[in-house]
């Protein structure tokens, strides 16, 4: 597949921090790329290396062919960015503000298909400042598209949405793929990443832990299926990690996550410690493992951590 960006060894420090050490990956064309981690892990370093808004200390990046660098307006020009945080003009309506944008640029998409393929069409005439947050993402996501990009880039584009407009916002992501763009996202929710992405890069301390397709990474590392069980008070001389089939047992406030090859064994010996007074058993889910258990593995703590 033929490269959209290929980053080699790169390397950012602000003073005596390290945000980015020494990575290398690349993205092909027409895939969704995502850069998964928590706060701090060097998502965002990285993106706007990539963008060219910082100056790498060391590595090698190309993006569409070209060194991106902050005076780089051809390639700027092939790009669609949204970052963070978007600030806008608050008293224009969705409409004017897709038009200004729009005329930044040699060449622009036709604005009414823009305000369609976000689903803001009810929005058309509204002014900014009464959208909600998740149609005020949405319209980010427009404008990062208002000059026909060959690659995007949406830094946590669904932060701090919730879970309807994070999935509405995720339709218009897979949309994106469907136009055959090249999409590179950074995310701290693993399973937007395992919605979304055709392949993804594990980021801790600015270090990449694990590449790969999201399910792929999932098989590569877990035999064991995950048994959640929430209680409802302590259990007082219980040792999860003896029970039949567990291979580990990873406490998570009150619930407690047991890794077993065996789960239907394992989950009558807790049905029978439950009927025997030994635990308050609130919750007990049976699911497939996921990439945040794939982070748990190799790191010890939870993104979220």
């Amino acid at each position: 597949m033929e490269s959209a960006i290929t980053v080699q060894g790169l390397v950012k420090r602000y003073g005596e921090i390290t945000a980015v050490d020494g990575l290398s990956f690349s993205v092909g064309r027409g895939e969704i790329f995502g850069l998964l981690g928590p706060n701090g892990a060097g998502k965002t370093t990285t993106v706007e290396c990539l963008e060219g808004l910082r100056v790498a200390d060391a590595g090698e990046i190309r993006v569409l062919g070209e060194i991106p660098s902050p005076t780089n307006y051809a390639l700027k020009a092939k790009l669609g960015i949204q970052l963070q945080e978007t600030a806008f003009l608050s008293r224009l309506t969705v409409e004017e503000t897709l038009l200004l944008f729009g005329r930044l640029y040699p060449r622009h998409r036709d604005v009414r298909e823009l305000i369609d393929l976000v689903a803001l069409g009810e929005k058309r005439r509204s002014q900014v400042k009464g959208l909600s947050g998740g149609q005020r993402q949405r319209l980010a996501v427009a404008l990062a598209m208002v000059n026909d990009p060959e690659l995007l880039i949406l830094d946590e584009p669904t932060a701090g949405l919730d879970p309807q407009a994070r999935r509405a916002l995720w339709e218009v992501i897979l949309g994106l793929k469907r136009e055959q763009k090249t999409v590179l996202l950074t995310t701290h929710y693993m399973e937007e990443a395992e919605y979304l992405c055709d392949r993804v890069a594990i980021l801790d301390h600015g270090h990449i832990i694990a590449l790969g397709q999201p399910r792929s990474l999932v098989g590569e590392h877990f035999q064991e299926t995950p048994v959640e069980i929430e209680l409802s008070g302590p259990a007082e001389g219980v040792d999860f990690s003896r029970l039949p089939g567990v291979a580990r047992a990873v406490p998570d406030g009150e619930s407690v996550v047991l890794y077993s090859t065996a789960p239907t064994d394992t989950i009558r010996a807790v049905s029978r410690l439950a009927e025997e007074g030994k635990l308050s058993l609130r919750d007990l889910v049976l699911r497939r493992p996921s990439l945040e258990d794939v982070y748990l593995l190799l790191t010890g703590r939870r993104i979220r951590e």
